[in-house]
């Protein structure tokens, strides 16, 4: 038996992807979709096991009939599905009364049930969310039936708000193989067998890394799981180092060099750490287009020489500030109030004489 486990695609989703990809990239959420399909169906792939979040939100009944045609195309692969906290089934949600192709299985109640695949001589268990939270542990009392040699869990949760677990007895489950969803990063649990396959695209800046599916094959000697990480674009987090004699220009040329190396493809957060010249604003707007720049976050801070400046002035306001930060740690919280306020005390009318 071969399976295909995927979660959080998210479909519908509007994510931030900068200035080059933002318009087009929900449409890279469908191709993404697409080609775990066309994975499926160029290697007979006998299940595909959908974890939760196959779309953003409520689905439109457009959405849904598209999705159910690309199923539909499958000449042998079954389809799993369970709705996740994005995707909840509520009241008025057209999962409700859309009727899927017969090779579709959708597990959305509320409390656990399983789809029997006789001729697989397996059965994949699984419930849905019918509200955006739920904070009891269900899965914890859960246990395989025993209905058939091979049982899988579609899970949707761990955190507080979505279904908590112990993992522990989730491992202890019974089950050969539990798929879960929620939670974007890709991450083994157990080996083999409690596997999170994460967001088959990255939706969200902080869904840094590297993003796709997990195939899994079930032998006589076995379960056997892979990665497949096939997504189109990574978010990637970049710290840029500057120093005093750093301009825009040169942190932007850095930038540039940076996102040639990482991959032009790539979205990037920019992270500016060190020190800066004391006159010097970095200028954001300008560095947009060293690469597709989702984000700059400037945590640079000016290079004062404080106990220079404390020997000068310690009888006045600055002084006075300086000495109430004496000792703090570059880089606290402290230092970054300290900074602040010299540079508005010097850059304000009551800087001392000769500042």
């Amino acid at each position: 038996m071969r399976f295909i486990h995927t979660a959080d695609i998210h479909l519908g989703a509007q994510p931030d992807a900068g200035p080059l990809y933002t318009a087009g990239r929900p449409r890279e959420l469908w191709e993404a979709f697409e080609r775990v399909l066309a994975t499926c169906e160029d290697e007979q792939t006998d299940l595909l096991l959908i974890a939760g979040d196959l779309f953003h939100r409520q689905p439109l009944m457009r959405e849904l009939k598209e999705a159910d045609y690309l199923f539909s195309e499958l000449t042998h692969t079954k389809v799993v599905l369970i709705a996740g906290n994005h995707d909840y089934i509520g009241k008025n949600s057209n999962y409700r009364r859309f009727q899927w192709s017969d090779n579709v299985y959708p597990l959305f109640g509320e409390k656990m049930q399983y789809a029997d695949f006789p001729e697989l001589d397996a059965a994949v268990y699984g419930l849905s969310y019918h509200r955006r939270e739920i904070t009891e542990p269900l899965f914890d009392q859960v246990r395989a039936a025993g209905v058939r040699r091979h049982e899988i869990l579609l899970a949707h949760g761990g955190d507080d708000r979505h279904i908590p677990f112990n993992r522990q007895r989730l491992e202890n489950s019974g089950f050969e193989y539990v798929a879960l969803g929620h939670i974007h990063k890709p991450q083994i649990l157990k080996k083999d067998r409690v596997i999170y396959a994460g967001a088959l695209e990255p939706v969200d800046r902080n869904d840094t890394g590297r993003h796709g599916f997990i195939k899994g094959e079930v032998t006589e000697q076995g379960l056997r799981t892979s990665w497949d990480f096939c997504a189109s674009r990574e978010y990637v987090h970049l710290t840029v180092e500057t120093g005093e004699e750093d301009t825009t220009g040169s942190v932007r040329s850095r930038i540039r060099e940076l996102a040639d190396e990482y991959g032009r493809q790539n979205i990037y957060k920019i992270i500016l750490k060190g020190k800066r010249g004391r006159d010097t604003v970095f200028d954001a707007a300008r560095m947009a287009d060293a690469g597709n720049i989702c984000e700059i976050v400037d945590e640079t801070a000016p290079a004062y020489d404080f106990e220079e400046l404390y020997g000068r002035y310690a009888d006045t306001l600055l002084g006075r500030y300086i000495k109430r930060f004496r000792g703090c740690r570059e880089g606290s919280v402290e230092y970054q109030a300290l900074c602040e306020g010299v540079d508005a005390l010097l850059g304000s009318g009551r800087r001392p004489p000769g500042a």
